[in-house]
Protein backbone atom coordinates (compact mmCIF):
# COMPACT_ATOMS: atom_id res chain seq x y z
CA UNK A 1 0.00 0.00 0.00
CA UNK A 2 2.81 2.47 0.87
CA UNK A 3 4.55 1.94 -2.30
CA UNK A 4 1.40 2.59 -4.59
CA UNK A 5 0.76 5.80 -2.66
CA UNK A 6 4.18 6.81 -3.35
CA UNK A 7 3.77 5.84 -6.82
CA UNK A 8 1.23 8.02 -7.07
CA UNK A 9 2.83 10.72 -5.93
CA UNK A 10 5.42 10.88 -7.97
CA UNK A 11 2.83 10.56 -11.18
CA UNK A 12 0.98 13.85 -9.14
CA UNK A 13 4.22 15.88 -9.20
CA UNK A 14 5.12 14.76 -12.85
CA UNK A 15 1.68 15.81 -13.53
CA UNK A 16 2.30 19.18 -11.60
CA UNK A 17 5.76 19.85 -13.32
CA UNK A 18 4.13 18.82 -16.15
CA UNK A 19 1.69 22.26 -15.84
CA UNK A 20 4.49 24.34 -14.44
CA UNK A 21 6.22 24.06 -17.63
CA UNK A 22 3.76 24.34 -20.85
CA UNK A 23 4.67 23.47 -24.17
CA UNK A 24 6.56 26.34 -26.45
CA UNK A 25 4.70 27.83 -28.69
CA UNK A 26 5.33 26.96 -32.48
CA UNK A 27 3.49 29.67 -34.22
CA UNK A 28 6.39 31.97 -33.89
CA UNK A 29 8.89 29.86 -35.38
CA UNK A 30 6.31 28.85 -38.39
CA UNK A 31 5.60 32.47 -38.79
CA UNK A 32 9.68 33.38 -38.95
CA UNK A 33 10.05 30.27 -41.10
CA UNK A 34 7.50 31.68 -43.43
CA UNK A 35 8.63 35.25 -43.68
CA UNK A 36 12.44 33.88 -44.46
CA UNK A 37 10.84 32.09 -47.00
CA UNK A 38 9.05 35.31 -48.10
CA UNK A 39 12.32 36.84 -48.36
CA UNK A 40 14.78 35.06 -50.11
CA UNK A 41 13.31 35.13 -53.90
CA UNK A 42 12.92 38.85 -53.28
CA UNK A 43 16.68 39.00 -52.19
CA UNK A 44 17.22 36.55 -55.01
CA UNK A 45 15.57 38.68 -57.67
CA UNK A 46 17.45 42.14 -56.26
CA UNK A 47 20.72 39.94 -57.07
CA UNK A 48 19.53 38.82 -60.28
CA UNK A 49 18.38 42.22 -61.15
CA UNK A 50 21.64 43.87 -60.18
CA UNK A 51 23.70 41.33 -62.10
CA UNK A 52 21.39 41.70 -65.57
CA UNK A 53 22.02 45.07 -65.47
CA UNK A 54 25.85 44.86 -64.88
CA UNK A 55 25.71 42.51 -68.46
CA UNK A 56 24.00 44.73 -70.20
CA UNK A 57 25.95 47.53 -68.96
CA UNK A 58 29.35 45.65 -69.75
CA UNK A 59 27.90 44.46 -73.61
CA UNK A 60 26.57 47.90 -74.15
CA UNK A 61 30.29 49.01 -73.60
CA UNK A 62 31.87 46.08 -75.85
CA UNK A 63 29.34 46.83 -78.05
CA UNK A 64 30.82 50.43 -78.37
CA UNK A 65 34.30 49.54 -78.73
CA UNK A 66 33.24 46.79 -81.25
CA UNK A 67 31.55 49.57 -83.34
CA UNK A 68 34.73 51.92 -83.31
CA UNK A 69 36.81 48.95 -84.26
CA UNK A 70 34.72 48.09 -87.07
CA UNK A 71 34.86 52.27 -87.96
CA UNK A 72 38.31 52.34 -87.90
CA UNK A 73 38.78 49.05 -90.28
CA UNK A 74 35.71 50.51 -92.51
CA UNK A 75 38.07 53.42 -92.94
CA UNK A 76 41.65 51.98 -93.11
CA UNK A 77 40.06 49.69 -96.14
CA UNK A 78 38.71 52.64 -98.31
CA UNK A 79 41.83 54.40 -97.56
CA UNK A 80 43.79 51.19 -98.56
CA UNK A 81 41.26 50.51 -101.63
CA UNK A 82 41.62 54.09 -102.66
CA UNK A 83 45.90 54.02 -102.44
CA UNK A 84 45.51 50.82 -104.53
CA UNK A 85 42.97 52.01 -107.42
CA UNK A 86 45.03 55.09 -107.95
CA UNK A 87 48.13 53.17 -107.45
CA UNK A 88 46.52 50.95 -110.54
CA UNK A 89 45.47 53.54 -112.96
CA UNK A 90 49.46 55.31 -112.48
CA UNK A 91 50.85 51.85 -113.54
CA UNK A 92 48.70 51.76 -116.30
CA UNK A 93 49.19 55.70 -117.25
CA UNK A 94 53.04 54.77 -116.79
CA UNK A 95 52.91 51.30 -119.05
CA UNK A 96 50.96 53.73 -121.82
CA UNK A 97 53.15 56.42 -121.59
CA UNK A 98 56.31 53.59 -121.88
CA UNK A 99 54.81 51.71 -124.82
CA UNK A 100 54.13 55.17 -126.71
CA UNK A 101 57.63 56.18 -125.96
CA UNK A 102 59.14 53.25 -127.39
CA UNK A 103 56.47 53.63 -130.34
CA UNK A 104 57.11 56.76 -130.66
CA UNK A 105 61.52 56.50 -130.82
CA UNK A 106 60.93 53.03 -133.58
CA UNK A 107 58.80 55.38 -135.79
CA UNK A 108 60.85 58.55 -135.85
CA UNK A 109 63.86 56.31 -136.75
CA UNK A 110 61.74 55.22 -139.75
CA UNK A 111 61.03 58.65 -141.08
CA UNK A 112 64.75 58.90 -142.63
CA UNK A 113 63.77 56.36 -144.44
CA UNK A 114 60.54 57.47 -145.38
CA UNK A 115 62.18 60.91 -146.40
CA UNK A 116 64.97 59.02 -148.28
CA UNK A 117 62.48 57.37 -150.75
CA UNK A 118 59.96 60.90 -151.13
CA UNK A 119 63.38 62.30 -152.48
CA UNK A 120 63.84 59.89 -154.56
CA UNK A 121 60.94 59.39 -155.81
CA UNK A 122 61.44 63.34 -157.02
CA UNK A 123 64.75 62.87 -158.16
CA UNK A 124 63.85 59.47 -160.40
CA UNK A 125 63.02 59.60 -164.03
CA UNK A 126 62.83 56.44 -164.75
CA UNK A 127 63.42 55.89 -169.06
CA UNK A 128 63.14 52.32 -170.40
CA UNK A 129 61.90 49.28 -169.68
CA UNK A 130 63.67 48.08 -167.36
CA UNK A 131 63.74 51.16 -165.02
CA UNK A 132 59.97 51.85 -164.90
CA UNK A 133 60.17 48.06 -163.88
CA UNK A 134 62.56 48.89 -160.60
CA UNK A 135 60.59 52.17 -160.38
CA UNK A 136 57.61 50.36 -159.89
CA UNK A 137 59.26 48.12 -157.67
CA UNK A 138 60.27 50.91 -155.50
CA UNK A 139 56.90 52.85 -155.61
CA UNK A 140 55.66 49.44 -154.15
CA UNK A 141 58.17 49.21 -151.02
CA UNK A 142 57.13 52.56 -150.65
CA UNK A 143 53.59 52.00 -150.13
CA UNK A 144 53.86 49.20 -148.05
CA UNK A 145 56.39 51.28 -145.50
CA UNK A 146 53.52 54.30 -145.77
CA UNK A 147 50.79 51.78 -144.98
CA UNK A 148 52.57 50.51 -142.29
CA UNK A 149 53.17 54.05 -140.65
CA UNK A 150 49.34 54.35 -141.06
CA UNK A 151 48.70 51.31 -139.15
CA UNK A 152 50.46 52.69 -136.62
CA UNK A 153 48.31 55.66 -136.01
CA UNK A 154 50.89 58.12 -138.38
CA UNK A 155 49.62 61.08 -139.92
CA UNK A 156 51.94 63.37 -142.29
CA UNK A 157 51.25 66.95 -141.61
CA UNK A 158 49.97 69.58 -144.32
CA UNK A 159 51.66 72.23 -143.87
CA UNK A 160 51.41 74.47 -146.67
CA UNK A 161 49.19 77.78 -146.84
CA UNK A 162 49.04 77.32 -143.17
CA UNK A 163 49.30 79.74 -140.62
CA UNK A 164 53.12 78.97 -138.65
CA UNK A 165 52.84 77.53 -135.26
CA UNK A 166 55.79 76.89 -133.17
CA UNK A 167 54.04 73.80 -131.29
CA UNK A 168 53.62 72.24 -134.97
CA UNK A 169 56.51 73.69 -137.32
CA UNK A 170 60.08 74.59 -137.18
CA UNK A 171 60.67 77.82 -139.03
CA UNK A 172 64.30 77.45 -141.01
CA UNK A 173 63.82 80.10 -143.62
CA UNK A 174 61.92 83.20 -143.90
CA UNK A 175 61.45 85.37 -147.03
CA UNK A 176 59.15 87.99 -148.38
CA UNK A 177 56.28 86.93 -150.27
CA UNK A 178 53.59 88.87 -152.40
CA UNK A 179 51.32 85.94 -152.40
CA UNK A 180 51.34 84.98 -148.83
CA UNK A 181 50.84 87.10 -145.43
CA UNK A 182 53.13 87.36 -143.20
CA UNK A 183 53.76 83.85 -141.06
CA UNK A 184 52.58 81.47 -143.45
CA UNK A 185 54.18 78.97 -144.46
CA UNK A 186 55.75 79.13 -147.93
CA UNK A 187 57.40 75.74 -148.26
CA UNK A 188 57.79 72.42 -146.60
CA UNK A 189 61.33 71.83 -146.33
CA UNK A 190 61.09 68.62 -144.16
CA UNK A 191 57.70 66.59 -143.74
CA UNK A 192 56.41 66.37 -140.27
CA UNK A 193 54.28 63.61 -138.67
CA UNK A 194 51.91 63.01 -136.34
CA UNK A 195 51.03 59.97 -133.94
CA UNK A 196 47.76 59.47 -132.42
CA UNK A 197 47.05 63.44 -132.62
CA UNK A 198 50.01 64.22 -130.87
CA UNK A 199 53.48 65.71 -132.68
CA UNK A 200 55.75 62.51 -133.71
CA UNK A 201 58.27 65.41 -135.76
CA UNK A 202 57.75 69.08 -136.37
CA UNK A 203 58.25 69.98 -139.66
CA UNK A 204 60.55 71.84 -141.28
CA UNK A 205 59.22 74.84 -143.04
CA UNK A 206 59.71 78.57 -145.30
CA UNK A 207 57.74 81.23 -143.49
CA UNK A 208 56.48 84.68 -144.99
CA UNK A 209 57.43 87.90 -143.77
CA UNK A 210 54.27 89.36 -146.17
CA UNK A 211 54.68 92.00 -149.01
CA UNK A 212 55.22 95.25 -146.90
CA UNK A 213 58.68 94.41 -145.51
CA UNK A 214 59.90 93.84 -148.71
CA UNK A 215 58.65 96.63 -150.62
CA UNK A 216 59.42 98.70 -147.46
CA UNK A 217 62.72 97.78 -147.88
CA UNK A 218 62.88 98.80 -151.78
CA UNK A 219 61.39 101.89 -151.22
CA UNK A 220 63.96 102.79 -148.40
CA UNK A 221 66.80 101.94 -150.84
CA UNK A 222 64.91 104.18 -153.46
CA UNK A 223 64.29 106.91 -151.54
CA UNK A 224 68.19 106.51 -150.20
CA UNK A 225 69.60 106.83 -154.18
CA UNK A 226 67.20 109.41 -154.60
CA UNK A 227 68.53 111.68 -152.12
CA UNK A 228 71.90 110.44 -153.27
CA UNK A 229 71.38 112.00 -156.54
CA UNK A 230 69.95 115.17 -155.07
CA UNK A 231 73.01 115.48 -152.50
CA UNK A 232 75.38 115.93 -155.83
CA UNK A 233 72.94 117.68 -158.20
CA UNK A 234 72.92 120.43 -154.55
CA UNK A 235 77.04 119.92 -154.87
CA UNK A 236 77.14 120.69 -158.55
CA UNK A 237 74.87 124.00 -158.28
CA UNK A 238 77.48 125.16 -155.33
CA UNK A 239 80.17 124.64 -157.48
Amino acid sequence: MIENQSDNIDITENDVSSQDNPPEDTSTSKDQTLENDELSPKKSEKINTEELKNTISNNDARLEQLEKEHETLKNQYVRISADFDNFRKRQSRDQDDLKAQLVSKSLTAILPIVDNFERARQQLKPEGEEAQALHRSYQGLYKQLVEVLKQQGVAPMRVVGQPFDPNLHEAVLREPSDEYKEDIILEELQRGYHLDGKVLRHALVKVSMGPGKQNSQEEAEKDKVEDNIESEGNTSEDV
